[in-house]
C-alpha cells in the first residue's frame, strides 16, 4: 500500500472509530432506558442492569457501523478536499482508485466485523439476554405485584400492593381470590414479602385478616399473624423463555428444529431473517461505496453545493429504508426475499458506475436548490429572532 493510501485509511480510520464510539453511545442509551423499567422494578442488582445493557450492543452494533464508516469516509475526503489534498492529487497523476483502495480496505474489514457481530455474538448475547429478563419476570414484584395498581394474576385471582417500604417488605397488600366457584377469598395484611426458595414462590403476609364468603352467603373473618400465599405456579410460568428467529443462531436459521413452535407456525420468519443476516452485512461496503461516489473527486469551493456529509447520508438513509422495508415485508411475503439481495447490489452497482466515470453521485439539482433555499430561509429566521430578543434584553436592562 503506498504512502498516500495508508496515510488515506489512517485518517479515515480514526473518523470511523470516533463515529462509532460516539453513534453506539446515543443508539445504546436510547435502548438501555427503554429496558430500565423491567430491571430496576424487579429488584435486580445493579451488576445484572449492566450485563443487560452490555448484551444490547450486539444487535445494534451491526446497524450502526455502516453510519459510523459512510460519516467517516465522506468526513475525511471532506476535510482532504478542503485542504486541497484531493487536488495535489489529481494534478500529481494520481488515479481515483488511490483514494478508492484503502476505503474499500475499510469497509471490507467493517463488512467482517458486522457479520462476525450479527451472527456469532448477537445469537448468544440475545439468548443470555433472554434468560436474565426471563429471571427478572419470574420476580413477582416485577410483573404481579406492583404499587398502587390491581394486577390480574389468573381468572379470578387479584393482587394490590400500596407501597414498597425501604427494607424490601410490601406495606398494604390486598388479594382476592374467587377461583374457586361459590367462595370469594379477600385477604388483606399490613406488611408482607415475597420470599423465593428452588422449588416456590411465596407471598408470606404478615398481622392481617382473611374474608371468607361461602357458597351459602355465610360471612367469616379469620384473624392471622403470618399467613402464605403460594404463587410458584405463576412465576414458573413467567419465567419460561422464547426463542425468536433473531435469537438463533446461522445454522440454526439454515436448519430449523421441525419441532419448533415458532418454525411450525411461521416458517417464512425464518426465511426472512436469514436473508437478513446474509445481507446485513454488505451495508458497510454500500455506504463506503456511495461516500465515495459522493465525495472522492476535487471540487473546487466556488462550486455551490451540497455538504458531501449530507448528500451521502441521505442517499444512504433512503438505501437503508428500502433495505428494512424489504426484510420486513418478506416476513410475511416470500416474493420480497430477493429482493434482500437486489437493494445492496444494486445501490453498489450504482455507485460503482460514478466512481468508475469519475463523475460524482449528487441529489438532483432541484432538491439541492429546496435544501439550500430551506436552510438560507431558516438562518435568517433564526438570525431575525436572535435579534428581536437581544433587543428585548437591552431594552429591559435600561427599563431595570
Amino acid at each position: 500500500m503506498k504512502v498516500v493510501e495508508r496515510y488515506i485509511l489512517h485518517r479515515t480510520l480514526l473518523f470511523f472509530l470516533g463515529a462509532l464510539l460516539w453513534t453506539l453511545v446515543i443508539v445504546w442509551t436510547t435502548q438501555v432506558l427503554a429496558r430500565i423499567n423491567l430491571v430496576t422494578d424487579s429488584g435486580q442488582s445493579a451488576f445484572t442492569f449492566f450485563e443487560v445493557a452490555t448484551l444490547i450492543l450486539p444487535s445494534i452494533t451491526p446497524i450502526v457501523v455502516p453510519f459510523a464508516l459512510i460519516i467517516a469516509v465522506a468526513q475525511t475526503l471532506s476535510v482532504m478536499n478542503a485542504d486541497s489534498e484531493l487536488a495535489v492529487i489529481s494534478a500529481a497523476g494520481g488515479s481515483r482508485w488511490i483514494i478508492v483502495r484503502p476505503i474499500l480496505v475499510l469497509a471490507l474489514l467493517a463488512s467482517a466485523f458486522s457479520f462476525v457481530v450479527d451472527n456469532g455474538i448477537d445469537p448468544y448475547a440475545r439468548e443470555r439476554g433472554r434468560q436474565l429478563i426471563a429471571t427478572a419476570r419470574a420476580d413477582l414484584l416485577s410483573l404481579i405485584i406492583q404499587e398502587g395498581t390491581f394486577r390480574k394474576v389468573d381468572d379470578g385471582l387479584f393482587v394490590q400492593v400500596a407501597e414498597r417500604l425501604p427494607d424490601g417488605r410490601l406495606g398494604g397488600i390486598f388479594v382476592a381470590d374467587s377461583r374457586q366457584p361459590g367462595t370469594d377469598l379477600v385477604y388483606y395484611a399490613k406488611t408482607g414479602a415475597v420470599v423465593q426458595d428452588s422449588e416456590k414462590s411465596m407471598l408470606v403476609m404478615s398481622d392481617g385478616a382473611v374474608h371468607r364468603k361461602a357458597p351459602g352467603g355465610d360471612l367469616s373473618v379469620i384473624r392471622f399473624t403470618s399467613y402464605a400465599f403460594d404463587l410458584s405456579a405463576f412465576s414458573s410460568a413467567t419465567g419460561s423463555i422464547t426463542m425468536y428467529p433473531k435469537d438463533r443462531t446461522l445454522p440454526y436459521l439454515m436448519k430449523p428444529n421441525p419441532n419448533d413452535k415458532i418454525y411450525q407456525n411461521s416458517p417464512q420468519l425464518f426465511r426472512a431473517e436469514l436473508h437478513r443476516r446474509l445481507t446485513e452485512w454488505l451495508y458497510s461496503l454500500v455506504f463506503a461505496l456511495i461516500a465515495l461516489a459522493v465525495a472522492s473527486d476535487a471540487r473546487s469551493h466556488r462550486e455551490g453545493r451540497i455538504n458531501p456529509l449530507v448528500t451521502s447520508i441521505a442517499i444512504a438513509l433512503f438505501v437503508r429504508w428500502l433495505g428494512f422495508f424489504v426484510s420486513n415485508q418478506a416476513q410475511t411475503n416470500p416474493l420480497f426475499s430477493p429482493l434482500a439481495y437486489f437493494v445492496p447490489a444494486i445501490a453498489a452497482l450504482v455507485a460503482i458506475g460514478f466512481i468508475k466515470s469519475n463523475k460524482t453521485m449528487e441529489l438532483p439539482l432541484a432538491w439541492t436548490e429546496r435544501i439550500s433555499s430551506t436552510a438560507r430561509q431558516s438562518r435568517e429566521k433564526l438570525s431575525a429572532l436572535w435579534l428581536r430578543l437581544t433587543r428585548r434584553a437591552n431594552v429591559s436592562g435600561e427599563s431595570a
